[in-house]
């Protein structure tokens, strides 16, 4: 059973190993798999994540600018990392003034107006390196997410992305408690739920 670990090495590995053109392409079958498996103009917020290009996350623009190529109904949301490890929640529109923090993360300029609180969201684009069977998640190890998904409503859905092509492994070995699963995983190959 493998560890996060040597999860997070291999698919890190795996990931940088794509080319440019290898995750634009899987990026853009990411964004296909969401429009055709979930009724993204059924929710009123979706919170996604803005990728760093450098360590080949799934480019997540493919889906913001489909939302509002279609004028769908939709309200986008983005995360800003604080220092005390938590993420807070910006509105995103097609004016949203962006910044990059220091870690290289695009990040809407923080504007108490345009805050949105965890219990508004309908659905997250969760980022991830693997995932198991039952729908937990390898991240990057900082917590955000989990401690940002622990406080949505029992009805909003996580959607982890990935752009590698391998299925879901069958357990991860060192779960913790606070490790809050998915309700789906999409990778350029399919889409597993979870429940």
């Amino acid at each position: 059973m493998p560890t996060k670990a040597t999860l997070r090495r291999a698919a890190l590995a795996e990931r940088q190993a794509l080319s440019t053109a290898e995750v634009a392409a899987r990026s853009a079958r990411l964004a296909e798999q969401l429009f055709a498996h979930f009724d993204a103009a059924a929710w009123r917020w979706l919170h996604v994540f803005l990728p760093i290009a450098a360590r080949h996350e799934p480019d997540t623009w493919r889906v913001i600018e489909r939302v509002w190529a279609e004028k769908l109904p939709v309200r986008l949301v983005a995360p800003v990392m604080q220092p005390s490890r938590v993420l807070r929640h910006y509105e995103l529109t097609a004016v949203t003034e962006l910044i990059t923090n220091s870690w290289g993360i695009q990040e809407p300029a923080a504007d108490p107006s345009a805050e949105i609180q965890p219990a508004q969201i309908d659905a997250v684009l969760v980022p991830l390196l693997a995932a198991d069977h039952r729908g937990h998640r390898v991240g990057y190890g900082g917590g955000y997410y989990d401690r940002f998904l622990a406080q949505c409503p029992a009805a909003t859905r996580f959607i982890g992305l990935s752009l590698l092509e391998t299925e879901p492994v069958a357990e991860i070995a060192d779960l913790e408690p606070t490790d809050v699963p998915l309700h789906a995983l999409l990778t350029p190959a399919g889409v597993w739920n979870f429940g």
